[in-house]
């Protein structure tokens, strides 16, 4: 009786770990299936801390012009388009400035930049979908139609529109913190707030629809808990991994615009290290200086990819777990 009774209790002890590994295997599962979204995850780790510190260690400044006595030569002749080298990795460009140390500032402009306009338009597109979708009615269609017609002009024509308004504006302004801050970024992170807060809204709104009719939306309903309530602690849960993955989504498109405004100079404004405006100014040199426009493009080309393995890691995760 005493063995059939150890029998009988032995398992008892590994069930709480089997659930815990139940628990884990879709996640584990998803990322050992799509090793690039690891790689692509590493890749966005690595340009965020890049974006932090890259000043930090950064050799010189990124806009200092390196004489040959800077580096222990007796010409104060400017090291003008310098082949990567033990001294400059990634070369100098036609000015004497060293491309590392500009990349590793113009990392916090090309990054840094759309990820707080990208921030800033989730959590405004979160907001207005989520009450549009949970409201309806009249707000909702009022609303949507004038996110439709947002969404229906190109992205590219309404930020040349937008920046050609807005820089001269507050440029004349003459206030202190537009000018510290600058015009063009100003400008830039309106831009990209405009153009994906319509497209941040339709997500949300389309995830709130699917659950705002549920049985405990209309049990916190029955209770009277107020509207703000109900979208923050009943709707929310629900749509955060669409909200997520549109998120990565986006970031990635607003570097490209970032970069592709920079390159038509309309972005950020010389002598920002941006990497867009880097390519711009490297553009005449590529015969002569060809590693002055590879290494800006090789990173906006990384950081770029990285994003996008990084959000389809994500969906996919999100998608088995449901």
């Amino acid at each position: 009786m005493a063995d059939t009774a150890d029998r009988e209790r032995g398992p008892e002890p590994a069930a709480a770990p089997q659930r815990t590994r139940k628990k884990q295997a879709p996640v584990l599962q998803a990322l050992r299936g799509n090793p690039l979204a690891v790689i692509g995850g590493v890749g966005v780790l690595f340009f965020l801390v890049l974006t932090l510190f890259g000043p930090l260690v950064a050799p010189y400044p990124y806009d200092q012009i390196i004489r040959g006595t800077d580096v222990g030569q007796e010409s104060r002749r400017a090291l003008t388009s310098q082949p990567p080298s033990a001294l400059f990795p990634f070369g100098t460009d036609q000015r004497g400035r060293d491309i590392f140390s500009r990349m590793l500032w113009g990392a916090r402009e090309t990054l840094g930049l759309p990820l707080i306009a990208t921030i800033i338009s989730v959590v405004l597109g979160a907001f207005l979908g989520l009450l549009i979708g949970y409201v309806g009615g009249i707000l909702d269609d009022v609303v949507s139609r004038l996110l439709d017609s947002l969404i229906s002009i190109p992205a590219m024509v309404l930020a040349l529109v937008m920046i050609s308004t807005i820089v001269p504006l507050l440029s004349a302004s003459g206030n202190q913190l537009i000018h510290t801050i600058g015009a063009n970024n100003i400008s830039l992170t309106a831009v990209i707030v405009l153009i994906y807060v319509p497209i941040i809204s339709r997500v949300a709104r389309s995830a709130t629809l699917s659950v705002r009719n549920r049985g405990y939306i209309e049990e916190a309903r029955l209770r009277g808990e107020g509207t703000l309530h109900i979208l923050t602690r009943q709707i929310l849960p629900g749509v955060l991994p669409a909200l997520v993955v549109e998120a990565a989504l986006r970031l990635s498109y607003a570097i490209i615009l970032v970069t592709s405004l920079g390159f038509l100079g309309l972005g950020v404004q010389p002598p920002s290290p941006e990497w867009g405006r880097m390519v711009l100014d490297a553009r005449t040199q590529i015969a002569e200086a060809p590693w002055e426009l590879w290494y800006p493009v090789l990173g906006i080309a990384v950081l770029i990819v990285s994003f996008n393995l990084m959000s389809d890691g994500i969906r996919r995760v999100l998608r088995k777990e449901a």
